[in-house]
């Protein structure tokens, strides 16, 4: 079998590399390789993927910072908490830096033969008929153009503010923080004991004094340095069509997520885990590794991550309404819901292993 994937951005390369660990051939496409130097964002990868991606992709262990707690709280209940999960002594997530990751996974793909790196070009018969399988990772390929357009979009009138800062040494800097703000959420992720990503999501082009924001809802780290912020647009899609003949979309452009829960990249190695699933199954059986994967592959996923989807947008309208009518009462409800120990589970293993159906 041969595949090709058009686009080298994170998606592409993860995938890359699950596919020659099984020994097929991979073109990528790009007009030009990514020079990853930003070091400001961060992923925040489930226990159960880490456990995948360790195992059938590459192992990423040294890069990881675990975390073994998350708290909640809402400053509509003056910052009171109001969710606590932990899992007896086991980690919840991982945080690494895409930085880390991009790089780590870029150094190993180039060293294999199996991958070949090669200049961007057009959707033509040529490429269709010379590759089993497209995998399309990119937005602005012409093939997205032409046959991924038809989307459901949801615009947030949102955008998220990403850095890192850096404070005095915590040792048991495991625990991740969310506070749902009046003008937003804001999460507090640990990467080191002497350094805490940190991610706000509010409404609207508004100037915000980012200093004065972290110091007044921090109330853990002694901080020596804040890093200046990236700025992104934040919107939620989700493809209609998965596939078109022997094309398949992927990443960002299959689905894209309001990082609320950090679950975009958390449900694209989902998608990688489906694909190699259903590739396995075939090498097992003998049979040929061709465009049916594309019809099985929108089958088995298509349900569980447009359900997935909602459910993180539900999570954010369900707060962004207490705002707008000015009470409490939802952030009660949570706190009420959240002590129970069945409905704890079911958000714990929600966010670790998405929708099993």
């Amino acid at each position: 079998m041969k595949v090709s994937i058009l686009g080298n951005g994170l998606t592409s390369l993860a995938l890359a590399k699950s596919l020659v660990n099984q020994g097929i051939k991979v073109d990528i496409f790009s007009e030009q390789k990514i020079k990853n130097n930003n070091k400001m964002q961060t992923l925040g990868i489930s226990k159960s993927n880490i456990e995948f991606f360790n195992k059938n992709i590459l192992d990423i262990k040294k890069f990881l910072w675990n975390i073994h707690k998350i708290e909640i709280f809402s400053e509509n209940l003056e910052n009171e908490k109001i969710l606590n999960f932990k899992k007896n002594n086991q980690y919840l997530f991982s945080i690494i830096r895409n930085f880390d990751l991009y790089n780590y996974l870029s150094f190993n793909l180039d060293k294999n033969k199996l991958v070949k790196f090669r200049k961007k070009i057009d959707y033509n018969d040529s490429l269709k008929n010379n590759y089993d399988l497209i995998f399309n990772c990119d937005h602005n390929h012409p093939i997205s153009k032409k046959f991924f357009y038809n989307k459901i979009k949801k615009n947030y009138n949102s955008f998220a503010y990403v850095s890192t800062f850096k404070h005095e040494k915590l040792a048991d800097n495991y625990t991740a923080t969310q506070i749902f703000t009046k003008k937003g959420p804001l999460a507090f992720l640990p990467i080191s004991p002497l350094e805490t990503s940190v991610v706000y999501s509010v409404v609207g082009k508004k100037d915000i004094n980012f200093d004065q924001l972290i110091r007044k809802h921090n109330a853990k780290y002694k901080i020596s340095k804040i890093n200046k912020f990236i700025k992104f647009e934040l919107i939620s899609s989700s493809l209609r069509s998965y596939y078109h003949e022997n094309i398949i979309a992927f990443g960002d452009l299959l689905h894209k997520v309001h990082p609320l829960d950090g679950q975009g990249f958390n449900m694209t190695i989902r998608d990688i885990k489906k694909i190699i699933e259903l590739i396995k199954f075939r090498q097992k059986l003998g049979l040929n590794l061709d465009s049916s994967i594309c019809i099985d592959f929108e089958r088995d996923s298509k349900n569980k991550n447009y359900l997935f989807l909602n459910g993180i947008d539900f999570i954010h309208e369900f707060f962004n309404l207490e705002n707008k009518f000015n009470t409490n009462s939802f952030s009660k409800s949570l706190k009420f819901l959240g002590k129970n120990k069945i409905i704890n589970n079911f958000f714990t293993e929600f966010a670790d292993n998405g929708i099993i159906i």
